[in-house]
């Protein structure tokens, strides 16, 4: 008779899928990682100093003080109704200004897909990140943020104002509400794992 036994339960089985939040400058990309983490946010947030004038167009967010220089990161387990099996999602909220692009190609590699948020004041600031997703042929969907005193447009309006093609999801979510967020990211996982032959997973120590 063996006398062996497991000090602890085996830990379940988490796929751990790499998702990007992008979205143009002000959109609320920080805001929803931190709404919905379930570990202690990476936040690279700087004060907007006077050397982004002329650089930072703040039209329609003059309120906001504070800019992302490098990355947010969080992470969240969606419910998967099978508690050997989940899906741990690592996000990765980009920069909003163009010129940091080339940290777009870091953190956009080997992600499964991205939640493109905009903002109904300043769409034409999303057709730059809509471009960029396209062309990466990375699977995305289009978060319309329900920003306070901003225009409400119909779903599909949006979609025809941003040139979407049909097979893009264009929702509605307000990244301060953590049941929000997690059905934009639910809506996501299913959108980009349908559509990939290969989900990338995200090992340790990985290039992020």
């Amino acid at each position: 008779m063996s006398v062996y036994a497991p000090s602890e339960p085996s830990p379940p089985r988490l796929r751990k899928v790499k998702i990007v939040v992008s979205g143009a400058f002000g959109t609320g990309k920080t805001t929803l990682v931190s709404a919905v983490t379930e570990v202690r946010p990476l936040l690279t947030e700087a004060v907007m100093t006077q050397a982004s004038e002329g650089i930072d167009v703040l039209a329609g967010v003059e309120s906001k003080t504070t800019t992302t220089v490098a990355m947010d990161f969080g992470r969240i387990t969606l419910p998967t109704g099978d508690p050997e099996h989940g899906i741990v999602l690592m996000l990765f909220g980009t920069p909003g200004q163009n010129r940091f692009s080339n940290i777009w190609d870091d953190l956009s590699y080997r992600a499964a897909g991205a939640v493109v948020l905009v903002d109904t004041r300043r769409l034409e600031d999303a057709f730059d990140v809509v471009a960029y997703f396209e062309a990466q042929k990375l699977p995305f969907l289009v978060a319309v943020n329900l920003f306070d005193h901003a225009p409400r447009y119909l779903l599909d309006e949006v979609r025809d104002a941003l040139r979407l093609e049909a097979s893009v999801p264009v929702i509605a979510c307000d990244v301060r509400d953590r049941q929000s967020v997690l059905d934009a990211l639910t809506d996501l996982v299913r959108h980009a794992l349908f559509r990939l032959p290969a989900s990338p997973i995200v090992t340790p120590g990985a290039r992020p």
